[in-house]
């Protein structure tokens, strides 16, 4: 006894009632601060009253060690033959409940260790009962192929814990809800039927052990309705037809109600498989903003049901359901994990402060509002506690009498004004922070009018109706409440109407609109994010149309943080593909998470957060973690029927702007793969391939991995032609065949494309290797005048096959980006270097005199300039800029990112510098222009 007294914070106060007294008598010769316990439990509780009476025994040993007794009654919980189960189940609740409420009102153990005691309990019951009731049904012979000792284990059946049970957060007098379950894959076809008449029947005898009032109470009210289709099924049901319903016609609430799910008696393996592959359903893959209106149209219907509307009246309020209540609490908690769980798997937990403190971690929500809140829903559970101490009664509310709340204020250790007081604060205060999060879901948003009022065409408008997005009555509803906001920033655009009819091809191209239309009514900002897009970046729009998802990201919490740069990259993917087991759902993974990424540095773009430069650098960034992500994923998969790599393995070797990293928003990515078997003849697997067999097919298999169509789109389009021989050759070239090639076959062009190439990933000995190749092909001696010679023959070619496709065209014609690129790979090759860095490769021209200092800079201040405008019109379209289909908004953005002022201007800047760019190159190819191959002017 001297133990718990020692524990003792506070007691409550001690009345002078006689069942005090009695109370107090019954451990005469307890130390003060127990019988002063005693005391003040017995006169506010005639349960623990009674509770003490009937184990006062038990309870003079208990006193000593609270928490070793009430674990004793816990592990002990199973250890009584059937016939003895039901009367050993109910002293063990009278013990537990018992020793748990005074250690509680000693103030011993905190919530969680009391809710924790109580949940214990229940799981060591229900795996008592359900075994009990399953050993029951294998002795009749009645679970084909079951033996006794399989009941210990469930037998193939598992009990799902769910609500404050799966959280471990039981009340003194909670019911628990329970849904079982039992995996069909352990019996034959023709043995189903009778094994789920069996778990049936086990199930019911369990509910009965547990639920039935006799002469000794119950041990826990059961509730197994939260189970699928519970006016229809049976109470246990298999775990196929569960998976089944779930997939096509589960609701949000039991989305929400299984974040608290948990195994808690029976095959609990088979229990935390089925939540394995239910975790699709609960969470989803996307931000799923739509869920909050659910939630909150799931109060509002609690709230009329039980007639809790309105503003606080302690006198009878519920604690649980009211204004301020623990189930706003909840609801605030749950919603939040249902938004964002799907993309982040830390919120994935069941306890409410434990989903809080997540969740401000994550800053989901401030860490104030998380303090607060779990202070208070604490204290609300304390509450909750007390009034269903007094008589075992399950109720939430509050006295009503003044009697009452003398009684309660007593077990609270206050006074009954600091207690109203408290109560008030609490709850007015609960309700403030969580009606604001739940009011943004039925508010109207807000949009600031336009300077004037502008009419838009009516028969663009009307047809909204018939687009896709707004078919269904919900996402209607909801656009209805967007519409008046979005029209009037549309109108505040430079050319309303060309908005108008770029915002009406990105809805008319949006497959659904619930999720968006959810998402932008809770982020009325995301709006002139969506109305600056598809004004400005009509290719941007299309994306954004299909993959309306990707603003996820805007609200992901580091959408404006500092880039991560590639090897930062690499490890999130690897992260988010590890989190998949299946090969499709890898490579649909990797296409979201790219982009989500791609968006992200597009949006930075278009905003003017990033300059050229950067954005080039950042797609390439982008691009080669991608490639290093899914290389060992496709080699794996290639793996498990072919063996591992032969040799050494294969090297992807980036080309062209993926070697020079300097990729656009619509960039291919050029690469050759080197490989070495090491004199490897072939794989060793199931199905082994020669060496050389292996490698081109490894390569196929990757092409298909990054360009093959599905439900997230492709990755990135590929393309091999600059391996040796072209087209004509292996996809995959051995390191041997590689180096013969390059050192003795290759054309002049072929060695230009080689000063960009760049190792991207691969083992780390090959790429060496690789790279040390490149660089002795680089440095072997040239004769100049070939060199010069072939490059001039070549810039004529492309002048032929590459016309410049208008003013708008970076890329292709005279003293533009391909140009300068050309004549900057010459000065490296001659120079024995590498032409990543366009600038670094025309000082090398510079320093062969291919060109002057002065023309050197021209270029660089050029190239500067073409790469601006590249940068920008492929944001804008993924092919050739035309003219007549660029918007106001996306000439402004034009004009912004070469730092012109007017369209006029930009014209004349863009074609004084072609010309500057063409008579300089002109210039310095122009002796070694043979007449039969013309020249490009």
């Amino acid at each position: 006894m001297r133990t718990l007294a020692s524990q003792i914070t506070r007691c409550p106060r001690i009345f002078t009632a006689d069942q005090a007294q009695d109370a107090r008598a019954l451990f005469p010769d307890a130390p003060p601060e127990i019988a002063a316990l005693v005391a003040g439990a017995g006169s506010t509780s005639p349960y623990l009253l009674g509770l003490m009476q009937k184990e006062t025994d038990w309870c003079r040993v208990a006193f000593d060690d609270p928490a070793g007794a009430v674990q004793q009654v816990i592990d002990s919980a199973g250890a009584v033959p059937p016939d003895q189960l039901s009367s050993h189940l109910r002293q063990g609740k009278r013990r537990v409940a018992l020793m748990t409420g005074l250690a509680d009102l000693a103030g011993a153990w905190s919530l969680e260790e009391v809710t924790g005691a109580l949940t214990d309990f229940a799981d060591a019951a229900a795996q008592a009962a359900l075994t009990a009731g399953l050993k029951a049904q294998i002795k009749r012979g009645k679970l084909p192929g079951m033996t006794e000792e399989d009941a210990d284990s469930g037998a193939g059946m598992v009990v799902l814990a769910m609500g404050k049970m799966g959280a471990r957060e039981l009340n003194y007098s909670s019911d628990i809800d329970l849904i079982c379950l039992f995996d069909e894959t352990r019996f034959d076809t023709s043995d189903f039927h009778d094994a789920r008449t069996a778990f049936v029947r086990a199930t019911r005898a369990m509910s009965g052990t547990l639920n039935d009032l006799t002469g000794e109470g119950y041990v826990f009210r059961t509730d197994l309705r939260l189970r699928p289709d519970s006016g229809v099924t049976p109470v246990c049901i298999a775990m196929e037809a569960a998976e089944r319903y779930y997939e096509s016609l589960g609701r949000t609430w039991e989305r929400a109600a299984y974040i608290k799910a948990r195994p808690a008696a029976g095959d609990l393996a088979a229990g935390d498989q089925f939540l394995s592959v239910l975790r699709p359903f609960v969470w989803r893959k996307h931000l799923d903003f739509a869920a909050i209106q659910d939630a909150h149209d799931m109060r509002l219907a609690i709230r009329e049901h039980k007639g809790l509307g309105g503003s606080v009246s302690l006198s009878g309020h519920n604690m649980k359901l009211g204004r301020g209540g623990i189930r706003e609490i909840e609801f605030f908690t749950q919603t939040r994990q249902l938004i964002a769980g799907g993309r982040d798997a830390d919120l994935r937990v069941r306890g409410t402060c434990e989903g809080m403190a997540v969740l401000a971690e994550k800053e989901w929500i401030p860490s104030e509002v998380a303090e607060t809140l779990c202070d208070h829903y604490r204290a609300h559970r304390t509450v909750e506690h007390r009034v269903q101490m007094i008589r075992d009664a399950q109720t939430h509310t509050l006295p009503q009498t003044e009697e009452g709340f003398d009684r309660l204020a007593a077990m609270m250790d206050m006074d009954v004004p600091a207690l109203r007081s408290d109560l008030e604060r609490r709850l007015e205060e609960v309700h403030q922070l969580t009606e604001g999060f739940f009011a943004g879901s039925t508010s109207r948003p807000e949009a600031a009018a336009a300077p004037e009022e502008h009419v838009f065409d009516a028969a663009i408008v009307d047809r909204w109706l018939n687009y896709p997005a707004l078919r269904s009555a919900r996402g209607a509803e909801l656009f209805a409440e967007l519409k008046p906001g979005l029209l009037a920033r549309l109108a505040r655009a430079t050319k309303p109407d060309e908005a108008l009819l770029a915002f009406d091809g990105f809805l008319g191209g949006l497959p659904a609109g619930v999720q968006l239309f959810s998402l932008l009514k809770i982020n009325p900002q995301l709006s002139d994010l969506l109305v600056d897009i598809v004004s400005a970046s009509p290719a941007l729009a299309a994306y954004l149309s299909r993959n309306a998802q990707v603003f996820d990201a805007v609200i992901g919490g580091d959408f404006f943080s500092e880039w991560p740069a590639e090897d930062a990259l690499v490890d999130s993917l690897t992260e988010v593909l590890e989190a998949e087991e299946d090969y499709e759902a890898r490579l649909d993974t990797c296409r979201r998470w790219a982009k989500e990424w791609h968006f992200r540095i597009g949006v930075h773009h278009l905003r003017g957060l990033i300059d050229a430069a950067t954005v080039g650098a950042q797609y390439a960034d982008l691009a080669r973690a991608v490639l290093r992500g899914l290389w060992p994923v496709v080699i794996d998969e290639f793996s498990r029927r072919h063996g591992p790599p032969p040799g050494r393995g294969a090297v992807l070797v980036g080309m062209g702007s993926l070697g020079a990293r300097r990729l656009t928003a619509a960039s291919d990515l050029d690469m050759i793969v080197v490989y070495d078997s090491a004199g490897v003849e072939s794989s060793d697997g199931k199905r082994p391939l020669a060496s050389r067999l292996y490698y081109a097919r490894l390569t196929q298999a990757m092409i298909t991995a990054m360009t093959a169509p599905m439900a997230q789109g492709k990755l990135y389009e590929v393309d091999m032609r600059l391996r040796p021989s072209g087209t004509q050759g292996p996809v995959a070239t051995s390191l041997a065949s590689f180096e013969s090639y390059q050192m003795g076959q290759a054309w002049v062009w072929e060695h230009l494309a080689l000063t960009r190439a760049d190792c991207v990933t691969g083992p780390d000995d090959l790429m060496q290797d690789v790279a040390r190749l490149c660089d002795r092909v680089l440095a072997r001696s040239r004769d100049r005048a070939d060199t010069l010679h072939e490059v001039a023959a070549m810039r004529a070619r492309l002048a032929t096959a590459k016309v410049a496709g208008g003013i708008w065209d970076a890329k292709n014609g005279p003293g533009r980006l391909q140009d300068i690129e050309l004549l900057a790979q010459a000065g490296a090759l001659l120079a024995g270097t590498t032409a990543r860095d366009i600038t670094s490769a025309l000082g090398d021209a510079e320093a062969q005199n291919v060109i002057t200092a002065d023309q050197a800079e021209v270029l660089r201040r050029v190239y500067r300039t073409c790469w601006a405008l590249q940068s920008a019109t492929r944001l804008l379209s993924s092919s050739v800029l035309r003219e007549d289909s660029l918007g106001q908004a996306g000439l402004r953005f034009l004009c912004r990112s070469l730092d012109v002022d007017t369209p006029e201007e930009l014209h004349a800047h863009l074609a004084q510098s072609y010309d500057q760019a063409t008579t300089i190159i002109a210039d310095a190819l122009a002796a070694y222009v043979d007449k039969a191959d013309g020249g490009a002017t």
